[in-house]
């Protein structure tokens, strides 16, 4: 199974899982007979896999709710129950600045929680952040609600332009397959969509937007693992983004993270062609990257998203760029370069969620100067 594929001066790199037993080495023997260069970033994923999130006690959650209001403390992954609780806790001590509201639900019922974050100005624009549209991408979700925890405790990280733009933050776009990858499957990707059981269940909801879609690097089998849907916008995550988006004008950056790679992705993704706007694409993404490094983040990759990593037709960013028209449209890989991967342990959190707050600080600030 391949879990990441990149192109770069017309080499090839690729992360592959090899999932049956005993098969790694002669994988490894196979690879290097074609002339690839090999490294063995993890040589047992399940481990990997069992020390990733080591659980908080029952006794230390109940504290921290009692000090807290709520049980996140970023130094663990949470369920959505405790992510949802949250935000409920913005909205309940900070009124006048936090909002929550349900956008939708997903396949299985769950809610789509939006955090509306006030800039209390009239006309302020508003930049639009999300996470965990890929259920197995832990540390987007945590990096998401890092930036919002920020937001109440040290505002200042955003600079003046943080509390001058409106925010709307969705922090768990796949609620059904976030809770499926720590119920049942770890490396779970898709929703709990589509017409198929066991593995071919699922769409991959950033191949299931309207703009382009079906194209190149979007699949139109169940069973692949960047299957499309049966028609653009079937789901109803991504309906509900669509409805919520179209319906808010004043979004002038839509910013949305991922993992892993160490990317900051612009449009387009559809292909290996740009926008006519690259060049000022290319100068937030890059000030974006060197704000990260300032901040201890190491080494982000800045290019269009087809050309830099490879086409994938459907994306949220190339439809809120081609079909919204708005400006300024990243999707951000967070960490790792791959030693990890998608299973990157929670010690991780934290400073990953300051390589997010450091993004989006830049793209605060290019969207009050339009």
């Amino acid at each position: 199974m391949v879990w990441s594929d990149a192109q770069a001066n017309g080499t090839v790199s690729l992360d592959v899982l090899v999932k049956r037993p005993g098969a790694a080495e002669a994988t490894r023997r196979r690879l290097l007979e074609a002339g690839a260069a090999v490294e063995v970033a993890a040589d047992d994923l399940q481990r990997a896999i069992d020390e990733e999130n080591p659980p908080m006690s029952d006794e230390d959650l109940d504290e921290l709710m009692g000090r807290n209001g709520h049980r996140m403390e970023w130094q663990s992954y949470h369920r959505l129950a405790d992510i949802h609780q949250f935000l409920d806790f913005l909205a309940a001590t900070y009124p006048q600045r936090f909002s929550v509201q349900t956008i939708g639900s997903s396949v299985q019922g769950r809610p789509l929680k939006v955090v509306r974050v006030s800039s209390g100005k009239p006309g302020a624009p508003a930049i639009w952040v999300d996470g965990g549209i890929h259920a197995r991408e832990w540390i987007s979700p945590a990096s998401v609600t890092y930036f919002l925890n920020t937001l109440v405790e040290q505002p200042e990280a955003l600079g003046a332009a943080g509390s001058s733009v409106d925010w709307f933050v969705l922090p768990v776009v796949n609620p059904d397959g976030y809770e499926f990858s720590h119920s049942s499957d770890r490396l779970w990707r898709k929703n709990r969509g589509g017409s198929g059981s066991g593995r071919c269940a699922g769409v991959d909801l950033n191949r299931n937007f309207g703009y382009r879609w079906g194209g190149q690097g979007a699949s139109r089998r169940p069973c692949d693992e960047t299957y499309a849907g049966p028609s653009k916008f079937s789901e109803p995550e991504t309906s509900a983004i669509r409805n919520f988006v179209s319906a808010n004008r004043n979004i002038k950056a839509y910013v949305s993270f991922h993992s892993y790679g160490q990317y900051v992705l612009y449009p387009w993704g559809y292909a290996a062609v740009v926008p006519p706007d690259h060049e000022e694409l290319k100068r937030v993404g890059q000030r974006i990257a060197s704000a990260i490094a300032r901040g201890g983040g190491g080494s982000y990759t800045v290019g269009p998203a087809g050309a830099t990593l490879y086409p994938a037709s459907g994306g949220s960013d190339d439809w809120a760029k081609g079909s919204q028209g708005i400006k300024y449209a990243y999707t951000v890989e967070l960490r790792d370069r791959g030693r990890h991967g998608f299973v990157l342990p929670a010690q991780y959190i934290v400073p990953t969620g300051r390589d997010a707050v450091a993004a989006l600080a830049v793209v605060a600030e290019a969207v009050t100067k339009l």
